[in-house]
């Protein structure tokens, strides 16, 4: 029997895990994911889905810091 506890991710896998977390808006456990993924795969589109994801946790918008 398979246990999925010990089952090995691949790159793919922690992308795919990541997008699931960001949907749902849970940003950290996405990153986290997505790191993994360019751990074991430096070319995984996790980078791209990274760098979106440190953008958006930067953004700010200057118009409610000067009513």
């Amino acid at each position: 029997m398979n246990d999925i506890t010990t089952q090995e991710h691949t790159a793919e896998d922690y992308y795919l895990m990541g997008n699931e977390y960001r949907k749902t808006g849970d940003f950290s456990s996405a990153m986290n994911c997505y790191m993994e993924a360019l751990e074991l795969d430096p070319d995984s589109p996790a980078e791209e889905a990274l760098h979106m994801l440190q953008d958006i946790m930067e953004f700010y918008c200057k118009d409610y810091y000067n009513p």
